[in-house]
């Protein structure tokens, strides 16, 4: 009834003789139920004044704390064709067990002697330096005597010049000698005119005094001869010595060419064994690549090219492995408002798929299924989802992780933050506010420095 008319229906009718009206409007009803309404209130007020965990929420993965314990693929570091399998999935292998055989594809590495063939090179090569040293110790020890033979033939020649420097000097002093003859000769000529004029000397005596002026005359001529033939001597003794020098230095010249050439050829058929030797390693080491080798202990996962006879390029992905040892961690992605709310070192609960849990985010006392972790590193550039990566190592102070966990699992993380009353925390969830922006306290940041 909507009590719109001015005829009230209660006023003119008597309902207190109904059972009915008389169990709904008892007086002790309602003060039963205001005393519930007072103790719920009460105990609303009290609630609200319990302390409450801020946290924060992300899903995230399991993962191991080390790069190298995570699931791995294993490649080929050259083009191949898979020609045998020797493990299946699930089998657990050693580091260095062979996992499978694969064949050659390029055609310049199909000769099964290759590794033999070039060793063999190698030594012809080596063969062929041995060969160039010893000329160029034939060329040295040629140009080592073409040296002392032009010292000796340089020595000779200086002796002849010597010599014929010491012919000049002596036919110098046999010149004057002449020129001082043909003086008295002529000075004797003069006396035995003056004395023939005077009628004391005789013709005879005269022409006998001329016949010697002209002898010495002669002699002095002759001399002159001798004496410019002895200058000739020194000039052409002096062109031998450059003639010997010039010589010996084109013989000299050419041996140490040919020494030169030698020793670039040396050195080229040194650069191309040693260009040998690497090649030799190559194919030893390339030999070696057909075994596919697990780099470590591990199971393998899965066979990504299954088929005998399939090819794959360098690089391809050929095989999984995940390691058999192995630390395990938490990754968890966080919002970018809540990043400087995590700090390394600080408590974080998980739940981990699979395993049943009873959660409370507020009261992590009181949850149940939950295992303790800390972060041990923080992401410093973000990821692809928009997100910053936390790294979460299990807590030794806390309970052991489930021996059963495997790497990939989900899991889902309460990172815990300041204790804060309860109104607090639903006027700031009604508001919209993210949470206490705090910083870890000085013991925290003792500890990261000692890590």
């Amino acid at each position: 009834m909507l009590n719109i008319s001015h005829n009230k229906l209660n006023q003119k009718v008597d309902l207190s003789p109904y059972k009915s009206v008389q169990k709904v409007f008892h007086k002790r009803h309602f003060k039963h139920f205001n005393r519930f309404l007072i103790a719920f209130a009460i105990t609303v007020i009290i609630i609200m004044f319990l302390p409450w965990t801020q946290n924060i929420n992300s899903r995230g993965n399991v993962t191991t704390l080390t790069p190298d314990q995570r699931p791995q693929t294993i490649q080929s570091p050259i083009p191949g064709r898979i020609e045998e399998w020797f493990v299946r999935e699930g089998d657990y292998v050693k580091k260095g067990d062979t996992i499978l055989f694969i064949s050659e594809i390029k055609n310049e590495y199909f000769d099964p002697n290759l590794v033999n063939r070039t060793g063999q090179q190698i030594k012809a090569k080596e063969a062929s330096v041995t060969s160039y040293s010893s000329k160029i110790d034939a060329l040295n020890n040629q140009i080592g005597a073409l040296g002392r033979e032009q010292k000796l033939k340089s020595e000779q020649a200086e002796n002849k010049l010597l010599q014929a420097k010491l012919k000049v000097k002596s036919d110098s002093i046999d010149l004057e000698a002449v020129k001082i003859n043909l003086g008295i000769a002529e000075r004797q000529i003069g006396a035995t005119q003056k004395l023939y004029e005077e009628g004391l000397k005789s013709l005879t005596q005269l022409e006998e005094k001329r016949s010697k002026f002209q002898e010495a005359q002669a002699k002095l001529i002759s001399q002159e001869n001798k004496y410019l033939a002895s200058k000739n001597n020194v000039i052409n003794a002096r062109v031998e010595i450059n003639r010997i020098q010039a010589t010996y230095i084109d013989k000299i010249s050419k041996a140490q060419s040919n020494k030169f050439t030698a020793e670039s050829n040396q050195f080229d058929a040194e650069a191309q064994v040693t260009k040998l030797e690497s090649d030799f390693t190559n194919y030893e080491m390339r030999n070696d690549l057909y075994y596919i080798k697990a780099p470590q202990n591990g199971y393998i996962n899965k066979a990504i090219k299954g088929g005998i006879g399939e090819t794959f390029k360098e690089g391809e992905r050929l095989v999984g492995i995940m390691p058999a040892d192995y630390d395990l961690a938490v990754e968890m992605y966080v919002d970018p408002i809540d990043l400087p709310l995590v700090h390394p070192n600080e408590k974080v609960r998980i739940q981990f798929d699979g395993w049943p849990a009873i959660i409370f985010s507020g009261w992590p006392n009181v949850s149940y299924g939950t295992y303790g972790a800390k972060v041990v590193a923080i992401e410093n550039f973000i990821s692809e989802n928009g997100k910053f990566r936390v790294l979460l190592a299990p807590d030794d102070t806390d309970h052991d992780w489930p021996d059963a966990i495997r790497v990939g699992s989900g899991a889902k993380a309460i990172a815990l933050l300041e204790d804060v009353p309860i109104w607090f925390e639903l006027w700031r969830k009604l508001n919209g506010f993210p949470p206490n922006y705090y910083q870890p306290k000085g013991d925290l940041t003792t500890k990261i420095d000692k890590q």
